[in-house]
């Protein structure tokens, strides 16, 4: 079987955001951003749009500003996903956050923990710039690497475990900076069973 994927625009800031979703829209909502050689279609061409649906939660995977489909959007960087979180009628949410897209989802994290049923960063960019304002954020969060990641050292996945209250790591052993590219099933596995132990309300 075959589950269908959705496509559509939302209004941002006046800006069209591209987005790609599958799922029961009444499903818990697992939001997916993207690195800086990457969009929406990654996750869908990996087959995470399908593979979360088809568990029963609701993937939406999005372009974000200037990248993709999505138009520029100049500025608001800081509160680009909680405006788009308002425009797209989520309330809360987990989001998977790998590489460039720290830019966005850090600054959400510190200023918004209340809106995240989880979070996920995968290899995020802005660790250290963040570091001091995550301590004490109980925030459920996973972060995954790549064993063999040349560009952010997994030894910074030990920031999140330093700093929060409820943070573990896992590295991704055959896998770089992407990897959710080269251990693709073992990333879903490891999501799914986090999103098992969280509490999706």
């Amino acid at each position: 079987m075959t589950l269908e994927i959705l496509d559509r625009f939302i209004s941002v800031f006046g800006k069209n955001v591209y987005i790609q979703e599958a799922g029961d829209p009444e499903s818990p909502v697992i939001l997916f951003l993207h690195g800086a050689s990457f969009t929406s279609q990654t996750w869908k061409e990996i087959g995470s749009l399908e593979f979360f649906a088809m568990h029963e939660y609701r993937p939406v995977a999005l372009d974000l500003p200037s990248y993709g489909r999505s138009s520029r959007i100049l500025g608001h960087r800081n509160e680009f996903l909680v405006e788009f979180l308002n425009s797209i009628g989520i309330a809360k949410t987990v989001i998977i956050s790998p590489s460039m897209s720290g830019n966005y989802s850090l600054p959400f994290l510190v200023k918004y923990p209340d809106k995240l049923l989880g979070y996920v960063p995968v290899a995020p960019v802005g660790i250290q710039k963040y570091a001091t304002q995550l301590r004490g954020l109980d925030v459920p969060t996973l972060a995954l690497w790549g064993e063999s990641d040349r560009i952010i050292p997994n030894s910074q996945a030990d920031i999140f475990i330093q700093q929060m209250k409820n943070a573990r790591k896992v590295i991704l052993k055959n896998a770089g900076h992407a990897c959710y590219m080269k251990a693709t099933d073992e990333f879903h596995q490891q999501v799914l069973d986090f999103l098992k132990q969280i509490e999706m309300k």
